[in-house]
């Protein structure tokens, strides 16, 4: 297994941050996602405990169950599906309120699948992957919610 972490200021409130990262669909503000779907909600919100989400990514499709919500602090996920085929322990997002914005950590915790070669494409194709992946999902979300008036980078 390799974890991936990703961290990131986004120029925006907490509860902003939190609301645009958990809501999947924004995703495709990125390039490097095709689609993002909400196939189930969850309890309490959308995105809440529960929801089922299916997302179409340039490195693969994943479908993912949301397994902890606390907004506007802490989502954690865990990949139910995936192609290429993946095990996968632990998805989270942190969300933390700072100077100029939120500070977003977003980790996860995989490896692809592959008998004997799996750790090898892991380490060397999957985790530059996915980090460029998340990076680019919150480079969006840092430039959506700059937008908005009362935000940005002074």
């Amino acid at each position: 297994m390799e974890t991936m972490t990703v961290e990131r200021v986004v120029a925006a409130p907490v509860e902003e941050v939190f609301a645009w990262l958990t809501t999947t669909t924004n995703y495709t503000a990125s390039p490097l996602i095709l689609r993002c779907r909400l196939t189930r909600r969850g309890q309490g919100a959308p995105y809440g405990v529960g929801a089922v989400r299916s997302h179409l990514w340039l490195i693969g499709w994943f479908r993912e169950r949301i397994t902890h919500y606390d907004a506007p602090h802490a989502t954690e996920y865990v990949v139910e599906r995936s192609l290429p085929p993946a095990r996968h322990e632990l998805g989270r997002m942190t969300f933390t309120e700072v100077d100029g914005g939120t500070h977003v950590r977003w980790t996860t915790r995989a490896q692809i699948s592959v008998p004997l070669v799996g750790a090898f494409l892991t380490r060397h194709l999957a985790r530059p992957l996915i980090t460029r992946t998340f990076r680019g999902i919150l480079d969006a979300a840092d430039t959506e919610l700059a937008r908005r008036p009362g935000h940005g980078r002074g």
